[in-house]
């Protein structure tokens, strides 16, 4: 179970109970996915880049077609107010917003918009021991990401997951962590809900987010790869690149930075400048940067 039956969840400007949490199975977006969403990470009770993740909700929310009813400040102060009444320190913290039942054209003009936040205790995938990260194992995705004109690929829409959630079940069903998502020219993209970096000759490279979500984890690490002085660019790039790269990680908000061990049957090192990542954006995390 995700969270505390005991615990509150914040819908609409109220605090309820936990098992009291509830929509209308006529709701607009469990049959249009119409809905936007945030997933971020508390760290000792302070949700970690609040300001951006709830600017991007906003942002999302407009994308696709809809304003989001509270303000920027009033979701930040409802969050907290999510954090505090749980009683939460290390948490996983998720607003989200959707249309109510009042029609189900496809249309979604006439429906009332609603936002919940949730969180539940969450810790880290993965511990530092004696120096040592476990990785995890990727395969490829059957599936892409589409074209920008396909439909709003940079909102964090429910709608756009479908896709992901597939390779993902796909991979876990095979003894894969997660799965690795072209786009539609070809080029390597992302995971199927998280950023991914390559590091090949001593630079570190990343698919440019032309066509996928701009993950905040990412723009982070990108921020202290320029701080540390660390050689970095974004390109288009294909699968035989990563394949030739020396290192291989991932980032977003649940997994942090996660290094990749395996890709298929190509195995890949931990190496120094992924470590150099892990440790300093655990620094950040912790206001120690």
């Amino acid at each position: 179970m995700l969270g505390d039956e005991k615990g509150k969840i914040w819908i609409d400007g109220q605090l309820v109970d936990w098992a009291d949490a509830k929509i209308h199975v006529l709701s607009h977006t469990l049959h249009y996915g119409s809905g936007v969403f945030e997933g971020e990470r508390a760290y000792r009770g302070k949700i970690f880049k609040m300001q951006e993740h709830h600017e991007r909700f906003h942002t999302s929310a407009n994308m696709v077609d809809f304003e989001i009813p509270y303000s920027v400040q009033q979701i930040n102060k409802a969050a907290e107010e999510v954090i505090r009444i749980n009683n939460l320190t290390e948490a996983y913290v998720r607003p989200v917003a959707w249309h109510g039942p009042e029609s189900l054209s496809v249309a979604s003009t006439a429906n009332s918009v609603h936002v919940a936040i949730a969180a539940w205790k969450w810790t880290s995938y993965f511990e530092i021991k004696d120096g040592q990260v476990p990785g995890i194992r990727l395969m490829w995705s059957d599936y892409v990401r589409p074209a920008p004109n396909v439909g709003p690929v940079f909102a964090k829409a429910n709608g756009q997951y479908i896709s992901g959630m597939l390779g993902k079940n796909k991979a876990m069903k095979g003894g894969y962590d997660d799965a690795i998502m072209l786009d539609y020219r070809g080029y390597v993209a992302e995971c199927t809900g998280a950023n991914l970096f390559i590091v090949k000759g001593g630079v570190l490279i990343t698919p440019i987010a032309d066509c996928f979500l701009n993950g905040i984890t990412r723009k982070t690490i990108i921020e202290i790869a320029h701080e540390k002085g660390i050689p970095f660019m974004e390109k288009h790039f294909y699968p035989d690149e990563l394949v030739q790269a020396d290192e291989v990680f991932i980032t977003g908000t649940a997994v942090e930075v996660q290094p990749i061990t395996e890709i298929g049957t190509q195995k890949y090192k931990i190496g120094s400048i992924t470590m150099q990542m892990i440790e300093a954006y655990k620094k950040c995390i912790n206001g120690e940067a």
